[in-house]
């Protein structure tokens, strides 16, 4: 009698509860969503240019940009330097990203001179500095490239 009762025990033991709550809602659940306007982003200052490093031997290519938005620093979520050739047609060059820093209002970037098209004595490049908030408005500051 007491073969059995381990085999029992073991059977009482193997189970599964299910709880279910079956909800039905006839209505449909309204969510409201706040009007929200997007302003678009301002760059305030820039500039672009290069300069001569020793340490690298090289040309350093710098772009700068101080950017802000009506929503806040921190609605801009890219920024792109666009270095246009003004003397030979206006045709497009090169576009270099630049990388937010602690200052939320500034971003920038530099470049190896190796590692570009841009001739650091030619002096008809123009760029255009361009922000783009989360919404993908933009903004354009366009400056001449401070060269040798």
């Amino acid at each position: 009698m007491f073969k059995f009762l381990p085999a029992l025990m073991a059977a009482n033991l193997i189970g599964c509860v299910v709880y279910a709550d079956d909800v039905h809602y006839d209505e449909p659940i309204d969510v409201h969503h706040e009007d929200v306007y997007n302003y678009a982003p301002e760059v305030i200052d820039a500039a672009a240019g290069v300069f001569w490093d020793d340490y690298y031997y090289d040309d350093v290519w710098y772009f700068d940009a101080v950017v802000d938005d009506f929503n806040g620093p921190y609605d801009v979520v890219a920024v792109y330097a666009d270095v246009y050739d003004e003397w030979g047609g206006g045709y497009l060059i090169e576009s270099f990203e630049l990388y937010p820093t602690d200052d939320p209002y500034l971003w920038t970037s530099e470049w190896m001179g190796h590692e570009t098209y841009l001739d650091p004595f030619y002096r008809g490049y123009t760029v255009d500095l361009v922000a783009y908030d989360s919404y993908d408005e933009a903004s354009v500051m366009t400056v001449w490239a401070a060269v040798y």
